[in-house]
């Protein structure tokens, strides 16, 4: 699973988060991964610039990080944008959090952390691939699940594996 396969899949976007035109990501569920673009090798910040959460601070020491990643992958993260609770959520919402959070802002999550401890998060690229929302859940674990089968771990920011519900492929 890598670039390839994903624009395959049908995700789109792939724009660096620094040439990353909020406005232009849909506004419907879906799910997103961030990339590495090519010959990127991980250097990590001491401190991460990622917002407190829960009187949480996100940094990490160097060693847990440099376990945590994957060689030769790249994708580094793969999350989802429901519809929330009140239905006004979506990729453009979620994304603007998640590189919000980057930014040192308090995040409503605390998902794809390390992300934000990384250097030259600037020419980390975004992709995302819309969904109706009864499919994201399944479609996270499908990504998730594809990335363990092809690397035999999670992608380098998630830290907790999404589950396929049960009754559902």
């Amino acid at each position: 699973m890598n670039r390839k396969t994903l624009k395959s899949d049908g995700f789109a976007g792939f724009r660096q988060f620094d040439d990353l035109e909020i406005m232009r990501v849909p506004q419907g569920t879906g799910v997103f991964a961030v990339l590495r673009p090519n010959e990127y090798e991980p250097h990590f910040l001491k401190r991460s610039t990622a917002g407190v959460f829960k009187k949480k601070i996100p940094t990490l020491p160097a060693e847990t990080l440099f376990q945590e990643w994957v060689d030769g992958a790249d994708i580094l993260y793969i999350g989802k944008a429901g519809p929330g609770s009140k239905g006004n959520r979506g990729l453009r919402s979620q994304i603007k959090e998640f590189l919000d959070f980057g930014r040192g802002l308090p995040p409503g999550h605390w998902d794809g952390r390390l992300i934000w401890q990384l250097t030259h998060t600037d020419e980390l690229i975004i992709a995302w691939k819309e969904l109706p929302a009864e499919e994201v859940n399944q479609a996270e674990a499908a990504y998730h699940a594809a990335f363990v089968a092809d690397h035999g771990r999670l992608p380098f920011a998630n830290l907790v594996q999404a589950r396929f519900k049960t009754g559902q492929a």
